[in-house]
């Protein structure tokens, strides 16, 4: 098991990347679901909200970590906890398995997918996911039933750590059939849906080179989810299952889960236009904010020259910033929706001399 510092450190790096991005895309295709809902923008709110369900549970487990991997809070939290940790993975698979889906029938048949798409298939779909995730996790609350070895008010109480034998037979084969059913099954469908869309945009000349970068960075990014992330917790329970027991290894794959709420907004930001115009916004208005606050700064540093402030304008460092972008803009349209733009911030850093 990986050391409580370090366990501690993933979990508030996590918290720390994960949560305002996480909220900012949620708001982002919440907004655009209500004015106009397309099924691609419908599966990526649902996995926003996942994600953002799973980092408003994190700070239970940052306690955890703190106490050396025992559980000091009320008891109700432990099985709740890890009922939701154990929800998001597989709601991140199905979710991410049904985005897969979507952009294979949208590239594979174009006009009819686009004549015959309902959000009402959408949101069927994400509620058929829900309850399936919900429900195979619902096993957190069966074997916590069962447990009649380890009292709560013991010192060394670990929360859904140690099994009695009685409950790994329960355990081990459920843990082993959701592994299967909705993480491996998933991984497959998703893999032969990218393999295929970028294998069909590939063979297709007319199709704008900006497009099909987008769709190669939402393949790979999806696939990094899935082998980093969840692969190797679900992994453990294929061991687990041979073995008779849960392999020691178990707890660090496990926190590797965690990590898919940062890398989502990666995939978010190759998904949708909106998102990558909030993003570069976002990105924008708190750069000039970080420059609004060093020009007021009454450091040496700051003010001294030769020391990195004392001749430098920052108010005609953000009318430079902005003339750029829009001189960006007009000569590509697409600058504003693509990935160039912390590029083009770094060259007025060196062009200005920062």
């Amino acid at each position: 098991m990986a050391h409580k510092g370090v366990v501690l450190a993933f979990y508030i790096f996590t918290f720390l990347t994960g949560l305002p991005s996480n909220l900012l895309a949620c708001y982002t295709f919440f907004r655009k679901v209500s004015q106009k809902p397309v099924p691609i923008d419908i599966l990526l709110l649902n996995l926003t909200v996942s994600d953002i369900t799973l980092l408003l549970f994190l700070p239970f487990k940052m306690a955890e970590a703190t106490w050396d991997m025992t559980w000091h809070l009320p008891v109700f939290l432990c099985p709740l906890t890890n009922f939701c940790f154990y929800s998001s993975i597989y709601i991140s698979t199905l979710f991410l398995m049904g985005v897969s889906v979507e952009r294979y029938l949208c590239v594979l048949y174009p006009v009819k997918y686009k004549l015959n798409r309902r959000p009402i298939y959408a949101i069927a779909a994400s509620l058929f996911f829900w309850l399936l995730a919900y429900s195979h996790c619902s096993i957190v609350y069966i074997v916590q039933n069962r447990n009649t070895t380890m009292l709560p008010s013991d010192k060394n109480f670990s929360c859904y750590e140690k099994f009695s034998s009685s409950q790994l037979q329960i355990l081990l084969p459920v843990r082993l059939e959701i592994s299967l059913l909705l993480f491996w099954l998933p991984f497959a469908i998703t893999l032969f849906c990218y393999i295929n869309v970028i294998r069909i945009l590939a063979s297709l000349p007319n199709i704008p080179s900006h497009k099909k970068k987008r769709a190669m960075g939402l393949a790979l990014v999806t696939l990094l989810i899935f082998t980093i992330c969840f692969a190797p917790y679900n992994t453990s329970h294929i061991v687990g299952f041979i073995q008779k027991e849960s392999p020691s290894w178990r707890v660090d794959a496990f926190l590797l889960s965690a990590l898919n709420t940062t890398l989502d907004p990666v995939l978010f930001f190759f998904s949708s236009t909106d998102i990558r115009r909030t993003f570069s916004s976002c990105w924008v208005g708190m750069s000039k904010s970080l420059w609004t606050m060093v020009s007021a700064c009454c450091s040496p540093c700051c003010k001294v020259p030769g020391d990195g402030g004392a001749d430098f304008d920052f108010e005609t460092m953000n009318s430079n910033i902005s003339s750029l972008h829009s001189e960006r803009e007009i000569i590509d349209p697409t600058f504003s929706n693509s990935l160039d733009l912390p590029v083009c911030l770094s060259i007025c850093f060196f062009r200005y001399q920062l």
